[in-house]
């Protein structure tokens, strides 16, 4: 594909869930597959209503090859059922979440791959292969990404737009388990859709969350016999949001090493990071973290033990960095863990059986408890850090940040094989 100059977000006919079909829309809903806590969450999603979406983002079975014909055996069901019912007429989606004082707003569509869309991480191979054979057994895109946009000053373009259209009465509205509200309306208007069009043709997006389902879009188009720039497989269902408007929040992503106690860490890292058990809880190991100057991390076996790792030895840093990156890239405290402690410390091969990325601390901390392993514990890196990087075409680590709030899972879904897609 030739990359085009801006943006271009397509209106596609979202399939949903029918009202009438299920018990209510927060039972069907899920967070984004990758925060699903597994298999806890997998358990507690299913038993909410029959028809959760968690069915088809993360079916199981014995293999990967039945797992994802059972994805795309359960889709075609619930159309067949009614249970999901696909929008008469294409449409970008404007979508609301709020809790408290935190307010979001931005576009669901269908975004051209070959327009200007930076990454600022690394993928997992094996994720991206996964979510490609799970997309094509199903030929659909089940949830957006979440990407960030710098919108114009002032309220033209698509800010007017979205503006006029939550006025109006939604096409739904819920408010899921974590206490935010979720709103979704549908612009159809020519005139509408082509100030949008207008305006997003000068911007360019920067991945918040998502890489692997970015990543798994492009796998799909470029395997795909005969795709042309036309074809549904040439664009992927995003969630677009302007952070000059509606600043997205950056939490940190943590680390579980299942196959490493603690007192081995521990061990491990004496010499080359400086070591303090750390008296409280999870709430005050966390308070020293952020209060900590330069690189640190907290370690812990379980919920009383905590131990804060900083001072790491210059010489190892100098041996185990690359020197071919910007010096923010090599401050980062991803950049250290990877590149020093779990590559030259101790020795852990990035793979899904070897650590664990989970979003929140309390889990990873009870996760590394049950498996007798270590729970590395991380700060946020900042939206401005994240997207410097980004311009200058440096990837960060794999996992390093975790920006939201990100979308439910469940509220619209695209098909790939319908000719209004």
């Amino acid at each position: 594909m030739t990359s085009t100059d801006g943006l271009r977000l397509l209106p596609f006919r979202g399939l949903r869930y029918a009202p009438d079909r299920v018990s209510s829309l927060t039972a069907v809903t899920s967070p984004p597959y990758d925060v699903v806590v597994r298999p806890e969450g997998v358990r507690h999603l299913e038993t909410a209503d029959p028809y959760n979406i968690v069915r088809l983002i993360l079916p199981h079975a014995a293999d990967p090859t039945t797992r994802h014909r059972q994805a795309a055996e359960t889709l075609h069901h619930w159309r067949t059922e009614g249970v999901l019912r696909q929008d008469p007429e294409p449409a970008l989606y404007v979508y609301e979440q709020r809790s408290g004082e935190v307010l979001q707003r931005g576009l669901i569509g269908a975004l051209r791959l070959d327009g200007p869309v930076l990454p600022h991480e690394d993928v997992i191979p094996e994720v991206v292969a996964d979510r490609a054979a799970l997309m094509r057994a199903a030929a659909a895109n089940f949830e957006p990404l979440l990407l960030s946009y710098r919108g114009r000053n002032g309220a033209g373009g698509a800010t007017a737009v979205i503006e006029r259209v939550v006025a109006d009465d939604p096409l739904l509205a819920t408010t899921t388990e974590d206490g935010f509200t979720h709103r979704l309306w549908a612009v159809t208007d020519p005139a509408d859709l082509a100030t949008i069009d207008d305006d997003l043709s000068r911007r360019q997006a920067l991945i918040a969350d998502g890489h692997h389902r970015w990543a798994t879009y492009q796998r799909l188009y470029e395997q795909q016999p005969g795709a042309t720039a036309a074809s549904p497989w040439a664009s992927g269902l995003v969630l677009l949001v302007d952070t000059a408007r509606h600043p997205l929040q950056v939490r940190a992503i943590h680390r579980v090493l299942p196959h490493l106690p603690l007192a081995t860490a521990l061990a491990d890292v004496a010499g080359a990071f400086r070591a303090r058990a750390l008296p409280g809880g999870l709430s005050a190991a966390l308070t020293a973290l952020e209060e900590t100057p330069g690189t640190a991390f907290v370690l812990a076996g379980g919920r009383d033990s905590f131990h804060l790792l900083d001072r790491p030895d210059p010489e190892l840093l100098d041996r185990t960095i690359r020197r071919d990156r910007p010096e923010a890239w090599r401050r980062l405290d991803a950049t250290v863990l990877h590149s020093a402690l779990l590559d030259e410390v101790w020795r852990i091969p990035d793979h899904p059986s070897d650590i664990s990325y989970l979003h929140h601390a309390k889990a990873a901390v009870e996760h590394a408890a049950r498996n007798g392993g270590t729970a590395v514990l991380m700060r946020a890196t900042s939206e401005e850090t994240v997207r410097q990087l980004a311009e200058c075409g440096v990837t960060m680590p794999r996992k390093s940040t975790s920006f939201g709030p990100k979308p439910a899972t469940g509220l619209v879904l695209r098909t790939l094989e319908d000719p209004h897609h």
